[in-house]
């Protein structure tokens, strides 16, 4: 039988929420475990649970945004091609480069607005110009690149595997500790470098299927880094086990409440922005 547009996508928000609902609960169980455990690792049972954990909301994530495009998906080959070339960017080029060239764990701290406009020169803008060319450079000439949303699909994938691989160092740099915290951080993390990375993916789909402008791939990548780095500070300076402030305790839901509702405000955004470019078509559905 026939299935409408707008019934395709109930049944998708409806499979989304479950989703995240499961994730949400994930984050509180390991939260709680953390801290009534304190679980000790060894390197290798570390690297074996910083994987599974980082990869978790990577998938859910991933899944989120791949469903946006169902009426006419990627290849889900191709999307995994460019969630590893975002990982091995990172890890190649954007770790090595903003931690060792960089080296702005030395100098960001000094003063807020030192750490506000590093986040976004450095951090932000390296981050979200690896994901610009991980699209750019591989799969925007394609021909399975056909329509403006597929910038968002493609550029959402190399954020997560951008996001997998930060999430993953995270866990591995903080020795096991604070698992709990750290799940918060990764989950917000992969969210935000997914939606940033979306943006990307809109001005790419737009350039290669509208005449625009010489500036406006330029003004794409600097609007994502200006999002990036200033969901990096918002996360860096708050979201920890308890910060200290005149005296106060502030708990890290705090820290990540105020980085997610970032993200979560650019991810509805995409998501609006791939509703109007998808084709109301009728979708096929056996029963």
């Amino acid at each position: 039988m026939k299935k409408s547009v707008s019934q395709h996508s109930a049944s998708v928000w409806q499979a989304d929420l479950i989703s995240v609902v499961a994730l949400v609960l994930l984050v509180i169980i390991v939260y709680v475990l953390d801290n009534a455990i304190q679980p000790v690792f060894s390197p290798s049972s570390l690297l074996l649970t910083g994987i599974i954990l980082a990869l978790i909301p990577a998938a859910v994530w991933i899944a989120f945004f791949y469903r946006r495009d169902r009426l006419e998906p990627e290849p889900k080959g191709l999307v995994f091609q460019l969630f590893l070339l975002g990982g091995l960017l990172a890890a190649g080029v954007g770790i090595p480069l903003v931690v060792g060239v960089f080296d702005v764990q030395s100098w960001l701290p000094r003063s807020t607005a030192t750490h506000l406009l590093g986040a976004i020169l450095v951090v932000g803008f390296t981050q979200e110009f690896l994901k610009y060319a991980a699209v750019r450079y591989s799969v925007f000439g394609s021909s399975e690149f056909d329509e403006p949303v597929d910038g968002i699909i493609y550029a959402t994938a190399a954020g997560l595997g951008y996001a997998t691989v930060l999430n993953i160092t995270f866990v591995l740099d903080s020795g096991g500790v604070d698992l709990g915290v750290g799940m918060i951080r990764m989950t917000i993390t992969s969210l935000a470098h997914a939606s940033f990375g979306g943006v990307v993916g809109y001005f790419l789909g737009m350039e290669k299927f509208s005449s625009k402008p010489s500036w406006w791939m330029p003004a794409g990548v600097a609007l994502a880094a200006v999002l990036n780095g200033s969901f990096f500070f918002l996360r860096s300076t708050i979201t920890r086990r308890a910060i200290s402030s005149a005296g106060n305790v502030i708990q890290p839901w705090l820290g990540f409440i105020l980085a997610a509702v970032l993200a979560i405000i650019v991810t509805a955004l995409l998501s609006r922005a791939i509703g109007k470019h998808i084709q109301p078509a009728a979708v096929e559905e056996e029963i």
